[in-house]
C-alpha cells in the first residue's frame, strides 16, 4: 500500500496538481499475466507470473501496475496527464478516504465530500456510484476551478457514509489456444459480489453512496464554516 507523503505542497511549480492525476513517463507495467485454478477450487483466476500482495490490496481483486514518478519526498513528479487518474494512486486515496488533492483525511465535520460534473449524475437518485476520490474542505474550490470537467459549477455530494461497492477495469479470460486475452471492458462498475470479479484486472475503485445530500459549492461551504 501507498505511503502517503506528507501534505502542504505541490511536487510542480505551475500550481496544484492532483495527487491521483498520472504524470507523463508513468506506464502500464507488461501484462505478465495467467489464468490459473483456484486453490479452493471455486473456479478460475486472474494472475500475475510473479505478484505479491500488494497487487491485491482490496478485496483479493488484482490492481493494475502502473510505475511511479515521485520526488525525494514521494510526492508524484513530472507534467500532468490531466484526463488520467493512476491507477493504485485512485485506489489508495479513495480505499483510505483521503482527499484526491493532498492525501489529508477527507472527512468533514459534516460528512465526507464528493464532486461531480453538473451533468453527470440525476440529483434524485437514491444511489451514486464513484471512481472519484473524496476531497477536504480545503480542496473543494480547487476541483471546481482545475477540473474543466466541473465546467466550475461542481454537484457535490455530502455522504454520511460511503461503502465500498467494486471496481472499473478490464475482464480477461482464455482463447481457443488457452492464452489470456481481454473479453470485456465493462463501463459500469462491477460489484465485488459478481462472478467476473475473480478473472478481472482493476484500475479503479469504486464507493456506494447511499445516504448523501445534493448541494452546491457554495452551499456546502457555507454550511462546513457554520459547523466548524
Amino acid at each position: 500500500m501507498i505511503e502517503f507523503p506528507r501534505p502542504g505542497r505541490s511536487s510542480n511549480d505551475k500550481g496544484v496538481i492532483p495527487f491521483i492525476t498520472s504524470r507523463v513517463g508513468e506506464e502500464a507495467a507488461p501484462a505478465n499475466l495467467y489464468i490459473l485454478k483456484q486453490r479452493n477450487g471455486s473456479g478460475l483466476r486472474l494472475f500475475y507470473g510473479d505478484e505479491d500482495a500488494r497487487d491485491r490490496p482490496v478485496r483479493s481483486v488484482l490492481w493494475a501496475r502502473c510505475s511511479f514518478n515521485a520526488d525525494e519526498d514521494g510526492l508524484p513528479t513530472g507534467e500532468p496527464e490531466w484526463k488520467l487518474m493512476h491507477p493504485y494512486r485512485q485506489m489508495a486515496t479513495m480505499l483510505a478516504a483521503r482527499c484526491q488533492i493532498c492525501t489529508r483525511p477527507a472527512r468533514t465535520p459534516l460528512g465526507y465530500v464528493y464532486l461531480a460534473g453538473p451533468k453527470d449524475e440525476e440529483p434524485a437518485q437514491t444511489q451514486i456510484l464513484t471512481n472519484q476520490p473524496p476531497v477536504c474542505h480545503r480542496h473543494v474550490r480547487t476541483v471546481q476551478r482545475l477540473c474543466p470537467h466541473m465546467e466550475n459549477d461542481p454537484m457535490v455530494f455530502l455522504a454520511a457514509s460511503a461503502p465500498l461497492y467494486g471496481v472499473l477495469g478490464t475482464v480477461y479470460g482464455q482463447d481457443a489456444s488457452g492464452a489470456v486475452t481481454v473479453v470485456s471492458s465493462p463501463a459500469r462498475p462491477v460489484p465485488f459480489s459478481d462472478p467476473r470479479i475473480p478473472l478481472m484486472l482493476a484500475s479503479q475503485l469504486v464507493r456506494r453512496l447511499s445516504a448523501f445530500r445534493v448541494l452546491g459549492a457554495d452551499e456546502l461551504l457555507d454550511a462546513l464554516a457554520a459547523a466548524a
